[in-house]
């Protein structure tokens, strides 16, 4: 799978939230869960992986764009989302 993003955006993301848009490969290469991202209109589908990186479940929003996924945003997820990344790797 290609990636691709907006590099000033990975930046800003890199200082606000201490992650950078290029391990986003790590995350998705490893045991995550995804889905789609139905919390507003977006005028694009857009999807939502849990995945662990460097030991912490992080939440990448993606969609897909031709044939590569572009990345959105990349945070640690929360308590709340944590559990959901928990219980939906026990029912697969």
């Amino acid at each position: 799978m290609k990636y691709e993003w907006d590099q000033d955006k990975s930046d800003a993301n890199l200082e606000k939230h201490g992650l950078s848009f290029e391990d986003a490969p790590l995350v998705f290469g490893g045991k995550c869960v995804t889905f789609e991202d139905s919390r507003f209109v977006y005028g694009e589908i857009r999807y939502i992986t849990l995945g662990k990186l460097k030991g912490r479940v992080v939440l990448i929003v993606h969609t897909p764009r031709s044939n590569k996924t572009r990345i959105i945003s990349m945070r640690k997820a929360n308590n709340r989302e944590q559990k959901i990344y928990q219980k939906r790797l026990e029912e697969n």
